[in-house]
């Protein structure tokens, strides 16, 4: 949704789609690793089970504490990438070690089961990043920048592979498995076969979206204006723009209550887009410059 590994070179190009580059239960958190502010967030997920905002970063997994600060699930500090929140307390994730950590550059897709306390791995350790993770109808979808391959899978061990293109972030619709959308250069792409082809693009370009109810999709272009479309995204209507500059992450709960990263903070709408809270502080960093997606196959 998404330095120091080669394989982001191979999404450079043109058009600057941004991307805040690679780099336990409730309550159940580690206190003494806590910091006064977070950078490079990945992704976003509200965990259903107890309503806890998760944030995935550069540096491990933060929710907020009783004070709004900070503060690290368990004791991982990996750079967690692709990221999202398939059912209480079940997390999906992808992304590398932390700087001096055994294993490979790349961790394939994880899962955690108590809330991004512990994690283990599924399947392509070494092989995939994964930067963009949905998980919808029983199924993970997941855009694999390490081959610029749009993946899917039922259990997390077993892939079919679809399109190759270069996307930033992915959405699907909610009501049907096999519409799929991508976010390109070029504009916002779309699968009417699970993600095996993409058609044409079409415009706005947007950054990240994310979509959980059906006539709610939602989209925040690169400036951070937070769109919502109606209609699976053939026509939109901008809402406001979010606080703090560049996107770094979106994710939808429900039809009217969107989460937000941008390079200052992480905000929280729960009015459909008219009023914004600040859930958690960001830490603007110039350690990692932006990635970029191509554009995807007409």
């Amino acid at each position: 949704m998404k330095t120091h590994r080669a394989v982001q070179a191979a999404t450079a190009v043109t058009l600057g789609l941004t991307l805040a580059a690679c780099s336990g239960g409730d309550g159940d958190t580690d206190s003494s690793a806590a910091v006064t502010t977070v950078s490079h967030i990945h992704g976003l997920g509200l965990d259903p089970s107890g309503q806890r905002l998760y944030v995935a970063t550069h540096e491990g997994i933060y929710t907020p504490d009783s004070k709004g600060n900070p503060e690290l699930v368990g004791n991982s500090k990996d750079d967690f990438m692709g990221f999202t929140v398939a059912q209480g307390k079940t997390f999906y994730a992808s992304g590398h070690p932390a700087s001096g950590s055994d294993g490979p550059g790349n961790k394939g897709l994880i899962k955690s089961t108590d809330a991004g306390r512990t994690w283990r791995s599924l399947s392509l350790s070494g092989k995939s990043d994964f930067h963009a993770l949905d998980y919808a109808h029983g199924t993970i979808y997941g855009y694999d920048s390490t081959n610029g391959l749009l993946r899917t899978s039922k259990d997390g061990t077993t892939w079919k592979d679809g399109a190759t293109f270069q996307a930033l972030d992915i959405a699907v619709d909610p009501d049907d498995a096999d519409l799929v959308l991508a976010t390109t250069s070029d504009g916002v792409a779309r699968s009417t076969d699970g993600g095996k082809t993409f058609a044409g693009t079409r415009q706005p370009v947007m950054a990240f979206l994310s979509w959980k109810a059906k006539n709610a999709l939602y989209g925040v272009d690169t400036s951070g204006v937070l769109s919502r479309s109606a209609d699976g995204g053939a026509t939109w209507k901008k809402l406001a723009t979010v606080p703090g500059g560049q996107p770094q992450a979106l994710t939808a709960v429900d039809a009217q209550h969107v989460l937000a990263a941008t390079q200052s903070g992480v905000y929280e709408v729960k009015d459909g887009g008219k009023t914004f809270t600040k859930r958690l502080a960001v830490e603007s960093s110039g350690g990692h410059g932006p990635a970029a997606a191509t554009p995807a196959p007409s």
